[in-house]
C-alpha cells in the first residue's frame, strides 16, 4: 500500500459518508416533527437505548440531549431486561436505536415499554423493521452501503444515526428557547461556562490585597504600594476611599519622561483622574472587554457611590479562564 493508496481509501469513506447524510435530508419530515414534539412535550426524561456501537452512538445522542436542554440519559437494553427497566416511567419517552430493527436486546423491553404506555420513538434503517413496526414514531435513517468495504463494519449507518440525533437535539434547542446562559449552565467547568458566569467579584482581589494609596502619598510610595500588590498599578482614593484616579505602569514610564522627583511630588500630580471602572456584579467577560476596548491591563471596582471595593487585571481573568 502507497501512501497515495490510503489517500483515496481515506476519501472513499468519506464521499460514501457525505453520500449518506445528503439523503437524510429529505427525512426530515412528518414523522421527524412528530418525534420533535414528543420529546418537547415530555414531562419526564427521554431515555436512549441502542445495542453495540448503536449504543455507542445512542449514549452520544442521550449526552448532546441533556446538555442542550433535553434531560436525557442513556440505558443499556441488556441491562433494561435485568432491572434497569425500573429507571424509565410513564412520564418518559424512550429513543430506540437499531439499524436492523431487529436487535433482540431492545425487542425484549419493548412490551413493558408499551405496557407502561411510554412514547416508543425508534431510529432503524429498516422501515419494515418489528421495531418501527412497534414504535409510536419510526425515523429513517437507512443507507445503501456501509462506508466499510465488507458492508459488515457500522460506518455510514453509525454516521447517519449520530447527525439525526443531533438534528433532534437542535430542533428542540430551539423549541425550547435554550439560551448560551443555560448551556454555560450546564457546563460550568468549560470556557464557555466561565465567561457567561463568572463575575467580577469572583476574581477581583479585595481588603488588603487591593493596591490603593491617598493623594497625600509621594510616587514613591505608590511604587511601594504598586510593587508589593503586585499588580502594576494602585488606585489613588481619598480619606473616604472614594476613587479619584489610578497610576499604572505606563503612567509610570510617562512620568520618568518628565524627570520628576519622586520622593517629594505627591501621586495626585501624576495620577489618571477620571479612570475606567467596573461594577462587582457585572460579568469578568465584560471586564475583559472593557480592558480589551480600551487598552488598558487593569480596573478598580467600585460601587454604587464610588468607592473602591476591589481590583483585577488581565492576569487575573487568564488565571480564571475568562481569556
Amino acid at each position: 500500500m502507497t501512501t497515495t493508496d490510503f489517500k483515496k481509501l481515506g476519501l472513499a469513506v468519506i464521499k460514501n459518508e457525505l453520500a449518506s447524510v445528503e439523503k437524510l435530508k429529505h427525512r426530515i419530515d412528518d414523522s421527524f416533527a412528530s418525534a420533535c414534539q414528543l420529546m418537547l412535550e415530555c414531562e419526564g426524561r427521554i431515555v436512549v437505548t441502542g445495542m453495540g456501537k448503536s449504543g455507542h452512538i445512542a449514549g452520544k445522542i442521550a449526552a448532546t440531549l441533556a446538555s442542550t436542554g433535553s434531560p436525557a440519559f442513556f440505558v443499556h437494553p441488556g441491562e433494561a431486561s435485568h432491572g434497569d427497566l425500573g429507571m424509565i416511567t410513564s412520564k418518559d419517552v424512550v429513543l430506540a436505536l437499531s439499524n436492523s430493527g431487529n436487535t433482540a436486546e431492545i425487542l425484549t423491553i419493548v412490551p413493558i415499554i408499551r405496557r407502561l404506555g411510554v412514547p416508543l420513538i425508534s431510529m432503524t434503517g429498516n422501515a419494515g423493521s418489528p421495531l418501527a413496526a412497534e414504535a409510536t414514531i419510526n425515523l429513517d435513517v437507512g443507507v445503501e452501503n456501509e462506508a466499510c468495504p465488507l458492508g459488515l463494519a457500522p460506518t455510514s449507518s453509525t454516521t447517519v444515526a449520530l447527525v439525526m440525533g443531533d438534528a433532534l437535539a437542535v430542533a428542540l434547542l430551539e423549541a425550547r428557547g435554550f439560551t448560551e446562559e443555560d448551556f454555560a449552565l450546564s457546563h460550568p467547568g468549560g470556557s464557555l461556562g466561565r465567561r457567561l458566569l463568572l463575575h467580577v467579584s469572583d476574581v477581583m482581589h479585595t481588603g488588603d490585597d487591593m493596591p490603593r494609596v491617598t493623594t497625600s502619598a509621594t510616587i514613591s510610595e505608590a511604587l511601594l504600594e504598586m510593587s508589593s500588590k503586585g499588580m502594576g498599578m494602585t488606585a489613588i482614593i481619598d480619606h473616604n476611599s472614594k476613587v479619584l484616579g489610578i497610576f499604572t505602569d505606563g503612567d509610570l514610564r510617562r512620568t520618568l519622561d518628565k524627570d520628576i522627583d519622586l520622593k517629594q511630588t505627591t501621586i495626585d500630580e501624576v495620577m489618571t483622574s477620571g479612570c475606567r471602572t467596573v461594577n462587582a456584579h457585572d460579568l469578568a467577560a465584560e471586564a475583559l472587554k472593557l480592558m480589551d476596548d480600551y487598552r488598558i491591563n487593569a480596573v478598580l471596582v467600585t460601587n454604587e457611590d464610588n468607592l473602591l471595593i476591589g481590583a483585577l487585571n488581565m492576569h487575573d481573568l487568564l488565571e480564571a479562564g475568562v481569556v
